[in-house]
C-alpha cells in the first residue's frame, strides 16, 4: 500500500539502504511514524528507522519491534517544497515532537519531484531523540541539494586582468627605493596566490576522481555479492579475477561509513548491519571464517579516518544475534573470537584434516598447526582452534613435547576393548600398523 504513495527502497541483507553514488547518511532518527493527515488514503507507517541522506529521506522498518511493519520507503529531498519549523508551545512540550513538511506529489498522490499537486507530511518522533539537531541536518541537507550534478564538471580559471595579461609582455621596472621593493612583493604575492589556486584546482579534480572511484567500487561490491550468490560454481579463472576485485575493493573503502555524528543513539544497531554486510566478502575469502582481529583490521582500513574502538567493534558483532543477518560471532573453548557465516559448517573442515591426518607420512610423525594452516589456507592459530576443535570431537588425538603439539588420527575408536590385541586387516588401524613397518623396513 505505501508504494502506491511512496517509491520502495532498496536495503541489503542486514536491512542497511543501499545508497545511490555519491549518496552520504547524514543523520539517524529511531521510532518514527510517516503518515500525511490532510490524506486518509495514505499509509500510516508505524515506529520505523528514519535515515537521512543528502539526497533521500528513508524510512525502515525495524525487525526488533514488532509494531513496526511495512517496506522500506523514501521521499527524495528533490520533491521537498518546504520545511516547517518546530511548534513551541506548552502543549508541544508534554507531546511527542512532530516535524512537517512539503512535498510535490503526482496526479495520483505518489510522491515526487515537480508534480502538480502539493501534500504535508508528517514525521512523529517518539523515540528519545535529538530532535532540533536532525532538523537542522535535514535544512542542511535540502539546501545542499547533493543531488544536483553539476553540468559543468571544471570550469576555467578566472581571466586575468588588463595588467596581469600584459605583464608577460610589459618592461619590468627596475627594483629601486620603497615603492621598486613594494612592487617585488606585490609580484610575489600573486605568483603565490596563482599557484596556490592551480593547487587547489588539480586537488579538487583528484578529490572528484576520488569520490567517483568510491562510488565505482560500491557498485561492484554490490555486483559482487550479487553474482557469488547467484553463480555456485565457476572456473578458476573467474575466481582468480573475483580475488582480484576483491583485494582492489577493499583498498578502496566505505563510501559511507556509520558515524556517531550520522546515527546517534543508534550508532552500534547501524555500525553492526553496516559491519556484517562488509565483512561478506572477506569471509567468501577466507572460507567462511575469520579473526576478529582481522575483522577489525580490514573494517578500520575500509572506513577510512573514521576509525572505530575494539569495544564498538565487540558491540557491534553481539547485536548480530538480534538481527537477521548471515554472520554470526563464535567463541572457541580456548576464548578466540572469530567471525563465521552461518551456513559454515565443521564438517567439511574435519573432514579435510581427517585426509591429511591420515596419510602415511602424517600417521607416522602426526601434524602440526602450521601443516593444517597450509591445507586449511588459514592462520596457525586459526588451524590450531580447528585442530582442538576436531580433538574434541574424537577425531584426533594429541601429544604434547616441547617441539610443541603433535596431532594423531584417533586409532582408539578401531580397537575391540574386547579384543585389545587383535589386529585389523582394514580400517585406519589397519593403515597405521603398516605405515609402522614400512618405517621399520626402511
Amino acid at each position: 500500500m505505501a508504494g502506491n504513495w511512496l517509491p520502495p527502497a532498496e536495503i541489503t541483507g542486514s536491512g542497511r539502504p543501499v545508497l545511490r553514488p555519491g549518496e552520504i547518511e547524514c543523520s539517524t532518527l529511531s521510532s518514527v511514524d510517516l503518515l500525511s493527515e490532510e490524506n486518509p488514503g495514505f499509509p500510516h507507517l508505524r515506529s520505523g528507522l528514519l535515515i537521512l541522506t543528502t539526497h533521500r529521506l528513508l524510512w525502515l522498518p525495524d525487525s526488533t519491534i514488532p509494531s513496526s511493519a511495512g517496506s522500506a520507503v523514501f521521499i527524495p529531498l528533490s520533491a521537498v517544497t518546504h520545511i516547517f519549523p518546530l511548534k513551541k508551545s506548552i502543549k508541544a512540550m508534554f507531546a511527542s515532537p512532530r516535524i512537517r513538511f512539503q512535498a510535490s506529489a503526482g496526479p495520483q498522490g505518489q510522491v515526487q519531484e515537480r508534480g502538480s499537486k502539493s501534500m504535508a507530511i508528517n514525521l512523529i518522533v517518539r523515540g528519545k531523540s535529538d530532535v532540533e539537531s536532525f532538523l537542522e541536518k535535514f535544512w542542511e541537507a535540502w539546501r545542499g541539494r547533493g543531488w544536483v550534478e553539476d553540468a559543468k564538471s571544471g570550469s576555467d580559471g578566472p581571466s586575468a586582468s588588463g595588467s596581469g595579461s600584459g605583464s608577460g609582455l610589459a618592461l619590468k621596472m627596475p627594483v629601486v627605493g620603497v615603492a621598486g621593493i613594494l612592487r617585488k612583493e606585490q609580484e610575489i604575492w600573486e605568483s603565490t596566490d596563482k599557484n596556490m589556486q592551480d593547487a587547489f584546482q588539480d586537488l579538487n579534480a583528484l578529490m572528484s576522481k576520488a569520490k567517483e572511484m568510491v562510488i565505482l567500487a560500491e557498485k561492484m561490491r554490490m555486483k559482487l555479492l550479487s553474482s557469488s550468490n547467484n553463480n555456485a560454481g565457476s572456473n578458476d579463472e573467474d575466481m582468480g579475477t573475483k580475488e582480484e576485485m576483491q583485494d582492489w575493493l577493499l583498498s578502496v573503502g566505505i563510501a559511507s561509513p556509520v558515524t556517531k555524528e550520522s546515527a546517534g543513539a543508534l550508532y552500534h544497531q547501524q555500525l553492526s548491519r553496516q559491519l556484517a554486510d562488509f565483512i561478506r566478502i572477506p569471509l567468501d575469502r577466507a572460507g567462511g571464517m575469520i579473526n576478529l582481529i582481522d575483522a577489525y583490521c580490514l573494517f578500520n582500513r575500509a572506513r577510512g579516518t573514521e576509525l572505530i574502538s575494539p569495544d564498538d567493534l565487540m558491540r557491534a558483532c553481539s547485536l548480530w544475534e538480534k538481527f537477521n543477518v548471515p554472520v554470526m560471532l563464535r567463541k572457541f573453548d580456548s576464548g578466540v573470537l572469530v567471525i563465521q557465516t552461518k551456513s559454515y559448517s565443521d564438517n567439511e573442515v574435519f573432514s579435510r584434516i581427517k585426509s591429511l591426518v591420515t596419510k602415511a607420512d602424517a600417521l607416522r610423525v602426526g601434524i602440526s598447526a602450521s601443516d593444517a594452516a597450509m591445507t586449511l589456507g588459514v592462520a596457525p592459530a586459526m588451524a590450531k582452534e580447528h585442530l582442538l576443535a576436531a580433538e574434541g570431537k574424537g577425531l584426533l588425538c594429541r601429544d604434547v613435547s616441547p617441539d610443541g603439539f603433535r596431532f594423531f588420527i584417533n586409532i582408539f575408536q578401531d580397537v575391540d576393548a574386547d579384543y585389545i590385541y587383535l589386529v585389523k586387516d582394514h580400517g585406519i588401524y589397519a593403515d597405521w600398523i603398516s605405515s609402522a613397518s614400512t618405517q621399520r623396513q626402511g
